[in-house]
């Protein structure tokens, strides 16, 4: 237990993760956690030990071996939910040998089980008469035995290869191969770790900025304030209206197509959006069918949308819960402009004896809030 109300779970083992005995986690002394939605999430896990601790055998044993599967699962429980913040791997282990007054300290990073699925080059493998759904299913039931769940959405760009024709080849590691499919499709790719401890989603589908929000955000609401800071920036040159250029399938002739940022899976969240300065163009369009072409098209306007950042950091004992990437949430107290619904890009989680803090970022399109109220 790192604070009173909060409980701290650490599981350590090579494949199977095993929870660690009380030695181990007495001498844990801080943790840090980073989840963000444009790459892996990782953590970094500091000892503070005694020179001729075990310890210092456990946690080598890991670091000469060429594809690292020291596996690593971290989780807490708040008010009787459980929250896992990490399933990964150890990829880099340092020690501080220390002095006569300060104790050795193990510092321990490593990143989430993408991280194994980037070690082997399977170019090659063929997947005869298999759409791009089917393939990422094949590639991620190796990784079962992580405890990883596929969450795959067919893409309504329905492809599937005759042999007479053409047959599939993977193209370099598993998670490139997985995140091209991706891209190919106006996808996205990650691995979230739980619901459970030992088990993590894989999802490969639309990005979606939808959903019940989280908790709000309260600042300058005296004994409602819940942050204990919270910044905003607004980038007028953030936004651009990308240009699709395909061809009329009968005269080939070619046709512009703007493409807006705004789908039924990321709606506006702000009212007052900046005025695009560039017109950058989509590659590829005129190899496509026009359905494929504006799907791609809208994925990728999309990741260019949001002018407006915020910045802050929370007590999670004040906040009340754990704040969660990858989800919305409400702010309140910030005025006009930037009150309403954000969506959050990455949370750290910082985590130390008697404290449990969290730095974040939010992002939106715009200002003002295209909902009249945020629920507390």
């Amino acid at each position: 237990m790192f604070l009173k109300g909060i409980n701290l779970t650490l599981m350590i083992g090579p494949g199977e993760p095993v929870a660690v005995p009380k030695e181990v986690l007495d001498a844990l002394t801080s943790v840090e956690v980073t989840s963000k939605t444009d790459g892996p999430s990782g953590f970094q896990l500091k000892f503070t030990i005694d020179k001729n601790s075990p310890l210092n055998i456990l946690f080598m044993i890991g670091a000469g071996i060429q594809i690292p599967l020291m596996r690593v699962v971290l989780y807490v429980t708040v008010n009787s939910s459980t929250t896992v913040l990490i399933d990964g791997v150890m990829t880099d282990h340092q020690i501080s040998p220390g002095s006569s007054s300060e104790s050795p300290v193990i510092t321990i990073t490593g990143e989430d089980l993408t991280r194994v699925m980037d070690y082997i080059d399977f170019t090659g493998i063929p997947y005869p008469c298999m759409p791009p759904e089917l393939r990422v299913l094949a590639i991620l039931a190796k990784y079962a035995f992580f405890g990883v769940i596929p969450l795959v959405i067919p893409s309504i760009m329905i492809d599937v290869p005759i042999p007479i024709e053409r047959i599939p080849l993977h193209q370099g590691t598993d998670l490139q191969y997985v995140k091209k499919l991706a891209d190919d499709v106006g996808y996205t790719f990650f691995v979230k770790p739980g619901p459970s401890p030992g088990t993590s989603v894989a999802y490969w589908g639309p990005d979606i900025k939808v959903g019940v929000p989280q908790p709000a955000l309260n600042m300058d609401m005296d004994a409602y304030t819940n942050v204990e800071s919270l910044s905003f920036s607004l980038n007028n040159d953030a936004r651009t209206l990308p240009l699709l250029y395909i061809q009329e399938q009968y005269s080939k002739a070619p046709i512009v197509i703007p493409i807006p940022d705004i789908t039924p899976l990321n709606p506006p969240l702000g009212a007052i959006e900046s005025i695009p300065k560039e017109f950058p163009i989509i590659n590829g369009g005129s190899k496509l069918t026009p359905i494929q072409a504006v799907l791609i098209g809208l994925a990728k306007a999309a990741k260019k949308a949001d002018g407006v950042t915020a910045n802050g950091s929370l007590d999670v004992l004040r906040y009340g819960n754990i704040l969660s990437a990858r989800g919305l949430v409400g702010v309140r107290g910030a005025g006009v402009a930037f009150d309403g619904l954000y969506y959050v890009s990455s949370v750290t989680h910082h985590l130390k004896r008697g404290e449990y803090k969290q730095s974040f970022t939010l992002s939106r399109n715009g200002l003002v809030s295209t909902v009249p109220e945020v629920a507390a």
